[in-house]
């Protein structure tokens, strides 16, 4: 059961216990309440009976006894559902962060920001209120009638069962509509997915929707999205209110039934008016919770949509391997390998090729070709769909990536900087680095010079992914943390396309500092960048097209010898 709940609901191990924790609480709670009705049963009787002279003490008890009871349950209820839900959402939150951290990045190529977002904050909020408000009181519900439906079969059966036989079919009428529901749900949520993407593309491209006097236009359609976002909202809610109301009804007609049946039964006898008494006033009390109940049943199927989400990145398979690193050296070899993004055109077609330790590898072609892809899978950033790729003789598929990734430098061409100091920025590189060390690191990357101008130094915060510093600038801070880093084994994607001439002159002559005895990979376009490298590979629509040193492949009828011509030529254009 417990592995059922956990997997139902993405729930961890404890919050799945909690939940069956608050679920008899909600039950003994529901039952509890019936102990007043019992006392007042008895209180009746004896009334009736004028036999209340030497009770009186024993009713006072009772009720002071009934009072401590329920407020004894009611507060356990309470932090058995709503204290133990709010430490579950938590863990779900921190559960859902770690398993995106170990996952391979194939699949963030499949998700959107936003949605991933909704999920982590959004889903896990909704499903705060559906343990806290919905289920245990549900299933307390559902567990506390049958118990009394039974009890009161054993009272009178013609009676309970014109009571009782609403119950089952209000519940029928909620439960056959599950899909109908599960649907509407999923509509709504696509909505505010399109919507909040739509919200996000406009704050991401808000320079570029303002140069091209695009606003407008854009918000016109944003805002369609999200009025359709309300629209879904009300057709949901209607949906199932539809169904819930008449299953209420059905419920308001099983206090006539009760009535009717114990009118005809007490006329012939069969029943004195105290069972009756008893009868109207148990079903009150029974129908009450249950209109609730029913509610709370349209919302437990509404949150399938949300748990799917969850378990979509709950049960994705993770990158696993071994810790220790078992290499010989730092070459990099690629053996026949494949890969697809999702299993449909390959990205890459049997590449084989070795980047040795102490040269540097040059990976160039045409914008597509695999170049990325190349450096992505050499750093098991996603696995290959078939062959084998190893450092020093280790096959990397079988190494746990944070353990592999202790081997590499890498240098993005998108760079990503976080809204704190630039020190800090660098001493992402290594943790724990002393001033001294990061101060060198960003001398090295020529990051000297711009961090001095800066208000406070090193102690300057750059903004929310560098927006304070320039291309150039944002480049050489990331340059700075592989030199701090110091891996044998280094990644350059495009490493210095932002720079101008003058600095990418410096960061050149700083690298061939740093890749001495090291294994180099580097993508470019600028074939200048590469001029020098040892070996040349040329990627072309996910093929090894050439593969040479540059001297060789210049004195060919080659693709890099065409590249660099055109490049060349491009140089003496002008305006």
């Amino acid at each position: 059961m417990i592995e059922k709940l956990m997997h139902r609901y993405a729930l961890s191990r404890r919050g799945a216990k909690d939940l069956i924790k608050g679920v008899v609480a909600c039950t003994l709670q529901d039952i509890s309440f019936m102990f007043p009705v019992t006392l007042l049963y008895l209180f009746v009787k004896d009334l009736l009976a004028n036999n209340l002279k030497d009770k009186t003490l024993f009713y006072v008890i009772g009720a002071v006894v009934c009072l401590i009871i329920v407020f004894t349950i009611t507060l356990w209820q309470y932090n058995s559902t709503f204290l133990a839900t709010y430490v579950e959402t938590g863990t779900r939150r921190i559960a859902l962060a770690e398993k995106l951290r170990k996952i391979p990045l194939s699949f963030f190529s499949k998700k959107d920001l936003a949605d991933l977002t909704s999920t982590i904050m959004a889903d896990c909020t909704y499903l705060e209120t559906a343990f806290s408000h919905f289920i245990p009181p549900f299933a307390g519900s559902m567990i506390s009638t049958v118990i009394i439906a039974i009890s009161l079969l054993f009272f009178d059966v013609k009676m309970a069962i014109a009571s009782l036989w609403v119950l089952p079919v209000a519940i029928i009428i909620v439960v056959s509509t599950a899909k109908l529901q599960q649907k509407l749900t999923q509509k709504s949520m696509d909505a505010k997915m399109d919507a909040a993407n739509g919200i996000q593309e406009c704050i991401d491209t808000i320079a570029d929707l303002k140069s091209n006097n695009a606003e407008k236009r854009y918000l016109v359609s944003l805002d369609d999205k999200i009025d359709n976002v309300e629209k879904r909202a009300l057709k949901g809610e209607f949906g199932t209110a539809v169904f819930v109301s008449c299953a209420q009804m059905v419920l308001k007609l099983g206090i006539a039934t009760t009535a009717l049946a114990g009118s005809a039964l007490l006329i012939k006898g069969e029943i004195d008016v105290l069972t009756f008494f008893v009868f109207l006033l148990l079903v009150s009390r029974l129908y009450d919770p249950m209109q609730a109940a029913l509610q709370n049943l349209a919302a437990i199927i509404s949150t399938k949509t949300n748990v799917d989400r969850m378990n979509e990145i709950l049960d994705y398979d993770v990158q696993s391997g071994d810790s220790k690193l078992t290499n010989n050296g730092y070459d990099i070899t690629f053996d026949n390998v494949s890969f697809s993004y999702n299993n449909n055109e390959k990205v890459l077609d049997n590449v084989s090729f070795t980047a040795k330790q102490g040269e540097i590898t040059a990976l160039v072609g045409p914008s597509g070709g695999g170049k990325t892809t190349v450096s992505r899978l050499a750093a098991r950033f996603w696995d290959a769909t078939s062959g084998n790729i190893t450092v020093g003789g280790m096959n990397i598929s079988n190494v746990e990536p944070e353990t592999l990734l202790s081997l590499y430098s890498i240098v993005f061409q998108d760079v990503t900087l976080f809204n704190t100091s630039v020190a800090e920025n660098i001493r992402l590189g290594k943790k724990g680095a002393t001033d001294e060390e990061v101060l060198v690191a960003a001398k090295l990357a020529n990051c000297d010079e711009f961090v001095q101008k800066l208000a406070n130094g090193y102690d300057t915060e750059i903004g929310e992914n560098g927006c304070n510093l320039s291309g150039g600038e944002r480049q050489r801070i990331s340059i700075a943390r592989a030199f701090l880093k110091n891996a044998p084994i280094i990644l350059l994607d495009e490493a210095t396309a932002s720079l101008d001439v003058e600095n990418e002159t410096l960061i050149q002559t700083a690298l061939s500092k740093l890749i001495e005895n090291k294994t180099v990979i580097v993508i470019a376009h600028r074939m200048r960048t590469v001029e020098n490298a040892d070996k040349i590979v040329v990627l072309s629509d996910g093929k090894i097209a050439e593969c040479d040193t540059p001297d060789k492949l210049m004195q060919k009828d080659s693709i890099f010898k065409h590249m660099t011509e055109l490049q060349t030529a491009s140089q003496n254009w002008t305006i």
